[in-house]
């Protein structure tokens, strides 16, 4: 009987059968050989290579470049590709990735996939990945571009002295089996990453988040890090988040289309889209002059982030409300992080021109709001005749999303609201000569000082 018809027969009747694994090409071949020294320089083949397996470094491996030929190196997933990453990467020194291109043949290898457990990394979870490196001290990645990955363009875990610098990618990540992102596509760094820098990277069409720091409870905080001078557009989720955190600076990072395609959004499992998200315990951080544009979501999502500064960003909402399906307050506070406290932060000079509902949720203490710049709040028109349908989600809280400067003494997790100081902020939008600045039932405003705010009405749009 021919193989092919028994091949047939035992398909039918449920049985496995065991394929030969692929055979991996000459020029793979070839790069597996020069990358055994663990050291010098590796130059990719030029042209297209097809990808069978994970390439892995050497462990030990040390003062290692791999970079594309002058011509130009694209390395690309075959259709029965095996394995965590075109390349895998760990307990390494000063290894340098350079000049080529990833291409993750994602219409071929996608399978969907939810989030792993709130325990677990993704570099012990997620396929597909481009590079994927753990444990690694002096690692740099520039001048790669990624394009069609399933997983993670760049997923860093367990290491220091990062840098990712000139990074393109596109068209990346992967879905739920609900067809929703799950926050693939990006540059992550998780599990304590330290030293790391991000910078002039672009990012477009990404389904997931774009760069973040993965908040792992059970790993130490990632820290000391610049994500700086990169360009997002079409984004399905964060185009930042900074997740359990230390010293971090986010900064002149620019954006448009955050929540887009609308099809992407996984607000089933409530992932509002944000600009820049903050999530864990994160303090002593600073993000600074950012500017974003279309956001279907929040400009900035405070949740976790104390003692630190948030300074001169912008997010400008153009149309009207029924262009932001999943619109919501413009900056949050909040505390889902039992360990953290809302505090001592410094939210000076920003400018939100365009809000679904309220312009600023404060919970918490030691705050010092001032001069920043409310346009346009309240599209919604909560509170008037022709009200969102939106606008009824907490009837007891009825200011909740009709506000400019909303007080409330619980965020997740029951916070004080005292000692904030909010002062000269300039507001305007619907509804604000009547709601500018109010507060939750229960929460006294006499225990926060408050003065020299300037709040207005705005004719309909």
């Amino acid at each position: 009987m021919r193989w092919a018809a028994v091949a047939a027969l035992l398909t039918a009747a449920g049985a496995i059968i065991w394929c030969r694994q692929p055979v991996e090409t000459t020029a793979e071949a070839a790069i597996r050989r020069a990358l055994q020294a663990g050291a010098g320089t590796v130059e990719l083949p030029a042209g297209v290579t097809a990808v069978q397996h994970e390439i892995t470094i050497p462990p030990g491996a040390h003062d290692l470049e791999i970079r594309g030929a002058a011509s130009g190196s694209t390395l690309r997933t075959a259709d029965r590709f095996q394995g965590r990453a075109i390349f895998r990467c760990e307990r390494a020194t000063r290894i340098r990735f350079r000049n080529f291109a990833i291409d993750g043949n994602r219409n071929a290898i996608e399978r969907p996939s939810g989030l792993p457990g709130f325990s677990t990394p993704f570099a012990y979870f997620t396929l597909g990945n481009g590079i994927l490196a753990a444990g690694v001290a002096a690692l740099q990645i520039s001048n790669v571009r990624f394009t069609n990955v399933s997983g993670f363009a760049v997923l860093v875990s367990r290491s220091r002295d990062v840098l990712i610098d000139a990074v393109r990618v596109v068209d990346s990540g992967s879905r739920t089996q609900g067809g929703r992102n799950n926050t693939t596509g990006g540059i992550l760094l998780e599990e304590g990453t330290r030293n790391f820098t991000v910078t002039h990277c672009d990012l477009r069409n990404v389904r997931g988040n774009g760069i973040w720091t993965h908040s792992l409870a059970t790993a130490p905080r990632n820290g000391a890090g610049l994500i700086a001078s990169n360009h997002f557009q079409a984004i399905g989720r964060d185009a930042v988040q900074v997740g359990h955190a230390v010293h971090v600076r986010v900064e002149d990072n620019t954006g448009m289309e955050i929540g887009y395609p609308l099809e992407d959004v996984d607000m089933e499992h409530r992932a509002t889209p944000v600009a820049i998200d903050t999530a864990g315990d994160t303090s002593h951080s600073e993000y600074a002059r950012n500017q974003f544009s279309e956001v279907n979501g929040k400009c900035l999502d405070l949740d976790g982030f104390h003692d630190g500064v948030v300074r001169g960003n912008v997010c400008v909402n153009r149309f009207g409300p029924e262009h932001y399906p999943f619109g919501n307050l413009g900056i949050v506070f909040n505390n889902s992080d039992p360990a953290m406290a809302s505090q001592g932060i410094e939210l000076v000079d920003n400018i939100l021109d365009g809000t679904l509902f309220s312009g600023i949720f404060v919970i918490g203490e030691r705050h010092h709001i001032a001069r920043n710049r409310l346009r346009r709040i309240n599209m919604a028109h909560c509170g008037g005749r022709n009200a969102n349908v939106g606008c009824g989600y907490l009837p007891d809280q009825p200011d909740l999303l009709r506000s400019g400067i909303y007080l409330t003494s619980r965020g997740e997790h029951p916070a004080p609201v005292r000692a904030n100081v909010i002062e000269a902020n300039d507001i305007s939008g619907f509804g604000m000569s009547v709601h500018c600045i109010t507060a939750a039932p229960g929460v006294v405003l006499a225990a926060n000082t408050i003065s020299g705010n300037t709040c207005k009405d705005e004719p309909a749009q």
